[in-house]
């Protein structure tokens, strides 16, 4: 007899916020698209069943922030299959790593060659990310090309889908806000969000501040912003965020999220859990939860440093991104969930979330049937667990998620990846 379906996933919690489903249900594959959702499958229609009992069934997760031109981008570069289909993510965007000019090789070398599925935001630099705080001078004006970067932009629009630009005390000190003003034209004329890196970045010149002030950056920021564009990194750690040096979350942000502006988390090197509880009890809670991993907050084991890098990119007592060690998407699902949210909170910020925001409604972010089978499958651990942040803040988890397997377009990874957190019990 001839099997219906080529795997069935059996038995776990199914939560597809786009579909409205949550429960217990099989999910069937068949030629590498969803092809049923149901509360019972008969095992014999498949060639194969994988008992997902007591795990979590969701569509394929979302990375909005992830830095995986590897090697072209220096020590920020990581392999995108390790921060990807190896973590149980089948999609990640990289923010701001290729430009108009190195966009070639991200579309020939990353998204032509990983498994997992890459998307990026266009850097509107046109060194795209570079180690920018060693070499600051290439972001300024100068460094900017808004009609070559609007026509490979939208002659790329396959993968590009929206535009990278950064408001910090760095840049502003440097040249003002001419750069985001231009950045702004960028996504205004190509149509895509903008994607908005906040808190301190490249450092102050020698010359100091030159009389900006990082707590009215964001409010001379936003009125250039659109509908869709995104706010990143509110609960960074460094000055220039959602919440200012006086403790308060910025009187802006509510007028900015009511104008129909997104909040990322960029999780990485800037996550402050004492920040967040701060601006998540103002009301703030985010939209999107992109990880923000890179190869200066991510320890990869025996990782080499490329031949010809210099001596000092490969320093870790010194560099300016000291965090965490080994680090996940799903650990900073956690984190969002320690601080008070639900998984049901939590979950579309992963999925129907970032689709939404990629303009990717109709392909990512759902269990559909026919749609392609992009499936992460998580273990769900209860107890108590440490869970730090950049400021070696602490708190403890009673619920951690963690990887199992993915399914990219109906091809099995399982969670090997080395980066992804042992968990450690309070």
């Amino acid at each position: 007899m001839e099997k219906k379906y080529d795997l069935l996933i059996q038995g776990s919690r199914v939560i597809c916020p786009a579909s409205g489903i949550d429960g217990i249900r099989d999910v069937a594959i068949s030629d590498g698209k969803i092809a049923a959702v149901a509360e019972t499958i008969l095992p014999s229609a498949a060639a194969k069943v994988t008992s997902a009992a007591g795990q979590i069934v969701l569509p394929g997760l979302i990375d909005t922030h992830g830095h995986i031109y590897q090697y072209v981008t220096g020590r920020f570069g990581l392999d995108p299959d390790m921060v990807g289909v190896r973590s149980g993510v089948t999609t990640v965007i990289d923010q701001g790593g290729p430009s108009c000019m190195t966009l070639p090789g991200f579309r020939k070398f990353i998204v032509e060659q990983s498994e997992t599925d890459c998307l990026a935001f266009l850097s509107a630099y046109l060194v795209g990310g570079l180690e920018g705080h060693f070499y600051p001078n290439l972001y300024s004006p100068d460094g900017v090309d808004i009609d070559a970067t609007v026509r490979s932009a939208n002659a790329n629009k396959d993968i590009i889908r929206g535009i990278k630009g950064h408001a910090e005390i760095g840049g502003f000190a440097r040249w003002g806000i001419r750069v985001m003003e231009m950045a702004a034209e960028i996504a205004r004329q190509t149509e895509l969000p903008l994607y908005v890196h906040f808190g301190t970045l490249w450092g102050l010149p020698e010359s100091g501040a030159n009389g900006e002030d990082a707590d009215t950056i964001i409010e001379r920021v936003i009125p250039l912003l659109k509908e869709g564009d995104v706010l990143a990194h509110p609960f960074t750690r460094h000055p220039g965020g959602f919440v200012n040096r006086e403790g308060e979350v910025h009187h802006i942000i509510q007028r900015a999220l009511d104008k129909g502006l997104k909040v990322d988390v960029g999780h990485g090197s800037h996550f402050s859990y004492r920040l967040a509880r701060k601006a998540l009890d103002a009301g703030v809670v985010p939209h999107t939860l992109g990880a923000d991993m890179h190869g200066y907050n991510t320890t990869v084991p025996e990782k080499p440093a490329p031949a010809g890098t210099p001596e000092e990119h490969y320093d870790d007592e010194n560099h300016p991104f000291k965090g965490q060690a080994r680090f996940s998407l799903t650990q900073a699902m956690s984190s969002m969930m320690a601080l008070g949210l639900s998984l049901e909170q939590v979950v579309p910020m992963v999925t129907t979330a970032p689709a939404k925001m990629i303009g990717k409604t109709d392909t990512h972010g759902a269990l559909i049937v026919g749609r392609k089978a992009d499936v992460t499958v998580l273990n769900d651990l209860r107890g108590r667990f440490v869970l730090r942040d950049n400021e070696d803040n602490r708190v403890i988890a009673e619920r951690l998620l963690q990887p199992a397997f993915c399914l990219r377009a109906g091809k099995r990874f399982d969670a090997d990846s080395p980066i992804l957190p042992v968990a450690v019990a309070a």
